[in-house]
């Protein structure tokens, strides 16, 4: 080759090796590469080692860490075996080379170059397949888990009498190994089939033989494998049947077998399985045969009954046998699919009951004393007043509280619970006056009480402060109330994700009666950072290098982090799916956090399927109240876990709440000690406990279709139900349930419950009632109840839009457009009354001198009789027209088609309400920018105000706008 210098001719310039000073540098900036890359991955494992250990939860970092190595360590041998040894033996098969063919001068390059590495290449081969299946096993160690310890459910299911242990612990598991098995086999053969080609055992192009009797044999016995490994594939995917989703129209979402499933597919998967053995001993025949003839024709056989029995058989059936009389046929599986689906969701013990819905119109004054105790009306609600708690409670711009507060109970001073609405005053770094390192992890680490204020009532006096605020039962910095002494500093929040350093030199920001103090932590929380190793594997994983060499950091140092509830408790058991909603208790003196844990698995044979993000979504769902873990499709789920965590230590207790679920029962095996009995659970925190909204959420979307238990009226959907939109919502969302003390026909007292409304159908008006007892101490919690309504009665949608257009609600409306205030509904609570149902609404007013929520305005609907008054106790003499109230006027009831003509007051009342809907669906058309649709809506609201005020001038009554602004908006 010539040279790289000035050429043939030139001079020539000689390339000396690098001196030894710049080998040694060299070499040490690459083994100081090598170790920092080591230090890097080091860092995230002792992290996590030092984490679990600091909350005492170290067992679940091992267990999971040595059950990964294992089968990572395990399966990745058994690939890199069944690669190596099939190559290995391949070329120990090889035939001896003879008179070369052009194929086989050009694969000799190969031969030749490969030689003398041919020990480094096999074990090259293997480590990387090794690898690749070791890590993908890893990812299986849930599995492997639950299929080792596995606990009977003591159900069968009704095709196979199988336990559903079977389906939801080991089937799993078995598909897994047989999907290795189908990967090791698929690469040892190709493996093989290159190495018999390498050396010349597999020809193409070479005259003779095309593979040699050892190349036939080796592939065929390989063949025989993945033959027999089809199968125990058919074999199993009988019982696959029995959890196979499919789509099917009387459910949607099916799970189980149908008629085609039990009468076509599974007898052909019987009939496949028996060829498929058949086929692979054929294959294995080979090794006496020598021959390719009856096995290929074997297997073309398989594969031809695979496509005559496995697909066209079933269609056959479908086409003839199911679809012209398919309810018949079907009537059989439907039912053990509602029986399975009732049983997994918790929902099979649900009271449905029928009532009426319209109350007795001449029971007036029974109806208003009975409204007095029917429910504890909770005015306050959770959803609007945060802004509330935020401008008269924050106190320091740098503390904040979540935009949805939550229900609890306390006693009040008459040593009563009574609905309290709750929320933390938690930090909120953003509101730091100089954001800064130090600022932000070391002087600000920590939120400051809990602020509480009635559930049923506000401010009424001037003197206790702004009329329509929240009657504020606990507050001020430090709070002083109701709740007692307690632990104020909330170092554990919904709102706290970002890490802090505390303990250490450098003091916190905190505060006393007398103003702002400093303080130390003295909690046993955290990491300890006074270690130089553990300093420089926190600076790693944190990306900060300041930990190394910062003096806030010293002696007692700790790092706080992991900090929200739900991070906690899904951490310390990754095995539970975690509520969307995380709330705070005031328990013994301390802030605790209560989180609900399911546990869940899509292995209960029969049982439709649903996906927990979809099902649990309402017109709240925001991130932070987002279920851990949305994106699971699950066909079985239990409430088993109640766990808390110390908003001051952060630490974490798992209670046993269901003490029969066999999947607990099974992750209680496979990481012992970490679930605490159910007995454990003191009398002051189960006070506090409740039914979860999710679990709640999620039954009531199966019990829309679920309700019905007999196959025809179920195969028809004549009887379906769908959970109503938010009418206080302009979002199409589901209305979310309401936490609620209210007595349910036939009961004595009042209960803590959790309430929710269904539609019929496509239908806006009621089709049913739904409330759950919510109260952990009551001897009927989770106690389901339905009230199926059988008449016709108004539904949320319906009541909202009667409720705008009352004239005084257009008058409310106009008059706070004068100062420059906006309306804002709360909650639309339902409670059944009298053999009717009793709809209350607080109204707010937002704006003006006070830009919060103030409570204005009671709501009020009873048989379709809309009223709109200052005070609860107005609204509800007037709704039964007691007391001297007139009662409000009838209106049309739903259905009626039938328009009388409108004069007067009332032809002032339809116009009202004909410009609200007008408006209403202008703004929707606004929203999707559908001009066209807005110019109709616009006409129609210039038209209905236009017969507004022609009313006007016949009743000499102003006219009004609708409720929700005027026809201008733009």
């Amino acid at each position: 080759m010539p040279d790289r210098g000035g050429g043939p001719t030139g001079p020539r310039i000689r390339v000396g090796r690098p001196s030894r000073r710049a080998r040694t540098l060299l070499m040490t900036l690459g083994i100081l590469a090598v170790l920092a890359m080591v230090f890097v991955m080091f860092a995230g494992f002792w992290t996590d080692w030092l984490w679990y250990r600091s909350v005492k939860y170290s067992s679940v970092f091992t267990t999971t860490l040595w059950t990964k190595i294992g089968l990572f360590a395990v399966f990745g041998l058994l690939m890199s075996a069944a690669v190596g040894v099939n190559i290995w033996l391949a070329h120990r098969l090889r035939p001896p080379l003879s008179a070369m063919s052009l194929e086989q001068q050009s694969l000799d390059r190969y031969r030749m170059g490969i030689a003398p590495y041919k020990k480094w290449v096999l074990l090259g081969i293997t480590a990387l397949v090794g690898l690749i299946a070791g890590a993908s096993a890893s990812g299986q160690w849930r599995t492997w888990l639950m299929w080792v310890n596995g606990v009977p459910f003591g159900q069968k299911d009704p095709q196979f009498n199988m336990d559903v242990k079977f389906y939801a612990f080991d089937l799993p598991w078995y598909r897994f190994m047989l999907g290795f098995g189908f990967a090791a086999v698929v690469l040892a053969l190709i493996a093989a089939a290159l190495t018999h080609y390498l050396y010349g055992g597999l020809r193409v192009t070479s005259p003779g033989a095309r593979a040699t009797g050892a190349a036939t044999g080796h592939l065929s016995v390989l063949l025989g494998v993945f033959v027999s490994l089809k199968a125990v594939a058919y074999w199993l995917d009988r019982y696959g049947l029995a959890v196979k989703a499919s789509d099917f129209k009387a459910t949607g979402n099916w799970t189980g077998l149908r008629y085609v499933d039990a009468n076509a597919y599974l007898p052909a998967k019987t009939i496949l399985f028996c060829i498929a053995a058949i086929c692979a001993v054929l294959f294995f025949a080979t090794l006496w045969r020598r021959t390719w003839q009856l096995p290929v024709i074997g297997f073309g056989l398989m594969v031809l009954s695979a496509i005559l029995i496995g697909g066209l058989y079933p269609a056959i059936v479908q086409k003839f046998q199911v679809q012209p009389n398919e309810q018949a046929k079907e009537a059989p599986y439907i039912e053990k699919n509602i029986d399975a689906t009732r049983a997994a969701y918790g929902i099979d013990k649900a009271d449905v009951t029928d009532y009426s819905g319209k109350g007795d119109p001449d029971k007036k004054s029974q109806q208003r004393e009975a409204a007095d105790s029917a429910a504890s009306y909770r005015l306050v609600d959770p959803n609007v007043v945060s802004p509330a708690f935020q401008q008269l409670q924050q106190e320091r711009k740098y503390y904040q509280f979540p935009d949805t507060l939550d229900v609890d109970r306390y006693l009040g001073p008459d040593k009563k619970p009574q609905d309290t609405v709750i929320g933390l005053r938690e930090l909120n770094i953003t509101g730091i006056p100089k954001r800064n390192w130090i600022n932000d992890h070391f002087t600000y680490t920590h939120g400051y009480g809990a602020i509480a204020s009635k559930g049923t009532g506000t401010v009424t006096d001037e003197n206790d402060g702004t009329v329509g605020a929240p009657d504020f039962t606990e507050s001020g910095l430090p709070t002083t109330g109701q709740l007692g002494t307690y632990e104020q500093r909330i170092y554990y929040g919904e709102k706290t994700q970002q890490y802090s350093i505390v303990g250490g030199p450098q003091k916190e920001l905190d505060y006393e009666k007398n103003g702002e103090k400093t303080t130390s932590y003295k909690g046993k929380s955290g990491v300890d950072l006074s270690n130089p190793v553990n300093r420089a594997a926190y600076a790693v994983a944190f990306s900060e290098p300041q930990m190394l060499y910062s003096g806030a950091i010293g002696e007692g140092s700790r790092i706080l982090y992991n900090r929200t509830p739900k991070e906690r408790v899904e951490a310390v058991a990754p095995w539970l799916t975690i509520d969307g909603d995380a709330y705070p208790a005031v328990v013994d003196g301390k802030i605790k956090w209560i989180v609900d844990a399911y546990t869940t698995t899509n292995g209960y044979p029969y049982a439709s399927r649903t996906t927990l993000g979809d099902t649990t979504a309402d017109s709240l769902t925001n991130n932070q109240r987002a279920v851990v873990a949305q994106q699971n499709q699950v066909n079985y789920i239990r409430n088993s876990v109640k766990a808390t965590v110390d908003a001051y230590d952060g630490s974490v207790n798992l209670y046993q709440w269901d003490t029969e679920d066999p999947v607990l029962k099974t992750w209680m095996k496979a990481f012992p000690n970490t679930v605490k009995p159910k007995t454990d659970i003191d009398a002051d925190l189960l006070a506090h406990l409740r039914y979860p909204q999710d679990m709640f959420k999620v039954q009531r979307e199966l019990l829309t279709r679920y309700h019905v238990t007999d196959a025809a009226q179920f195969y028809s959907g004549s009887d379906a139900w769908q959970v109503p939109d938010d009418p206080t919502n302009k979002d199409s969302s589901a209305v979310p349930p309401y936490y609620l003390s209210l007595k349910m026909p036939g009961q004595p007292s009042q209960k803590f419950s959790l309430t929710t409304t269904f539609t019929p159908n496509g239908r806006p008006n009621l089709g049913a009632f739904m409330a759950v007892d919510a109260d952990a101490t009551s001897k009927d919690y989770g106690t389901i109840r339905v009230l199926r309504v059988t008449s016709t009665v108004q539904g949320p949608q319906q009541v909202q839009s009667e409720l705008n257009g009352v004239p005084e609600v257009a008058e409310f409306v106009r008059n706070l457009r004068g100062t420059d205030s906006d309306i804002e509904y709360g909650n639309l609570l339902t409670v059944p009354l009298g053999g009717g149902f009793l709809y209350i609404e607080p109204v707010y007013a937002r704006g003006g001198s006070a830009n919060y929520p103030l409570l204005k305005k009671i709501a009020v609907s009873y048989g379709g009789k809309p009223v709109f008054k200052d005070s609860l106790s107005e609204a509800l003499n007037a709704v039964f027209g007691v007391d001297g109230a007139e009662p409000p006027p009838e209106t049309q009831p739903p259905g009626d088609t039938t328009t009388p003509p409108a004069t007067g007051d009332a032809a002032l009342k339809k116009a009202i309400a004909d410009a609200q809907k007008a408006y209403t669906d202008g703004e929707a058309a606004l929203a999707k920018q559908d001009w066209v649709a807005y110019g109709k809506a616009q006409e129609a609201l210039q038209d209905a105000l236009a017969r507004a005020a022609e009313a006007e001038t016949s009743t000499d009554t102003p006219a009004k706008p609708p409720a929700g602004g005027s026809g201008d908006s733009s």
